[in-house]
């Protein structure tokens, strides 16, 4: 599958009536996996880790090459199968369910590298719904890895979240401080959502 091959019905978003669905967003080592895996243990539910970065290590590992163009729909197919996956199972554990990444994240990123994004992740970004978007800030140290490129480039790419977030018309809240400060914040806009 190529960067335009796939159809928008393979990016179809799933998540059963009642189950509060969080996409965390961010710049690269801002805390992101932490915050959903916290947030799940907190709530008892599923959390679903970034696909992009199990996928894109894979390639790393097996052939020593980084991302492309052509990854980005088999990237999104599997982050939103992930997702669908554990929105079903929410049903049953916790009623909420934290993605690690979204499929916005990665239309985002795809503007930032390619300066476009392909089609179907478009359509699909435009027809995901999320009940609360969370952006980390950029105030933790960057660790390296094999897949990070970018260590004195977070707060700009923290604004171009924020920027593209907005012109998708795609509400948000922000994140910072320590771990039980970003759990405490996101717990307490859920309550205030849900009452």
């Amino acid at each position: 599958m190529n960067g335009n091959d796939a159809t928008s019905a393979s990016l179809a978003q799933h998540t059963p009536d009642g189950v509060f669905n969080v996409a965390v967003l961010g710049a690269e080592s801002t805390g992101k996996t932490t915050l959903c895996q916290d947030l799940a243990a907190h709530f008892g539910c599923p959390w679903v880790p970034e696909y992009m970065r199990t996928y894109l290590q894979k390639k790393w590992d097996e052939r020593g090459e980084v991302c492309t163009w052509e990854d980005l729909l088999p990237i999104a197919a599997g982050q939103i199968d992930s997702e669908n996956k554990a929105a079903a199972a929410a049903v049953t554990q916790g009623q909420h369910v934290f993605c690690d990444t979204s499929l916005t994240e990665l239309f985002i990123y795809s503007h930032w590298y390619y300066g476009d994004c392909p089609e179907p992740i478009k359509r699909a970004v435009q027809a995901h719904h999320y009940d609360l978007i969370v952006v980390t800030e950029v105030d933790i140290p960057w660790v390296a890895d094999d897949l990070r490129d970018s260590p004195h480039l977070r707060a700009e790419m923290y604004d171009y979240f924020l920027d593209w977030l907005g012109r998708l018309g795609l509400p948000y809240i922000t994140v910072g401080g320590s771990r039980e400060a970003r759990v405490a914040r996101v717990a307490a806009y859920i309550a205030e959502q849900k009452s």
